[in-house]
């Protein structure tokens, strides 16, 4: 069955830089859409960013110019590279599959892992 595990949460200053990863298994990795959504206590959970089969990324408003994803074919990972971290940052974020041409597609999540942006 599909599998993604994250990798690279954790206790970062603001300011500071962190690196999520998440492995796929399962699945023709190339054919899908990737992406990187997140949950804060009491809000919905949004999009941070997402990947085309082609390269093409979207990012949330929140984070454009402070992050960036990336996949790797080889490794089957995607990754999110965040840096100048703020407090709001603070979050569960989840690693998605989508469909094979939006993220939106009922696909398969992660289990999640927390990122805490704090002095």
């Amino acid at each position: 069955q599909v599998q993604l595990v994250e990798s690279g949460g954790g206790l970062a200053q603001p300011g500071g830089s962190l690196r999520l990863s998440c492995t796929v298994s399962g699945t023709i990795f190339s054919d899908y859409v990737m992406g990187w959504f997140r949950q804060a206590p009491g809000e919905q959970r949004e999009l941070v960013a997402s990947i085309s089969t082609t390269g093409n990324t979207v990012y949330g408003d929140a984070v454009k110019g402070r992050f960036t994803i990336s996949r790797d074919y080889v490794k089957n990972t995607v990754y999110l590279q965040m840096n100048s971290l703020k407090p709001e940052d603070t979050a569960v974020y989840y690693c998605k599959r989508g469909g094979r041409v939006s993220i939106y597609i009922d696909g398969t999540w992660g289990q999640g892992t927390q990122v805490t942006v704090s002095s």
